[in-house]
């Protein structure tokens, strides 16, 4: 299996959860405008946690 950055990893988590919490989000009937900041500041979060704290880095 080949190796995947963990910058790509990272962006990849964050688009996946910025799109299930901003669709989850409307679909409550939460304003399009709150649910797009929210899900931006969240994807961002998730983002800079996976690029730093996740993946493995024992090397095994």
């Amino acid at each position: 299996m080949p190796s995947i950055d963990r910058g790509v990893q990272s962006f990849l988590w964050a688009v996946v959860f910025f799109l299930v919490l901003y669709f989850g989000m409307v679909a409550v009937d939460v304003s399009k405008a709150t649910a797009l900041i929210l899900s931006l500041v969240a994807a961002f979060l998730i983002f800079l946690l996976v690029r730093t704290r996740g993946g493995d880095t024992s090397g095994s």
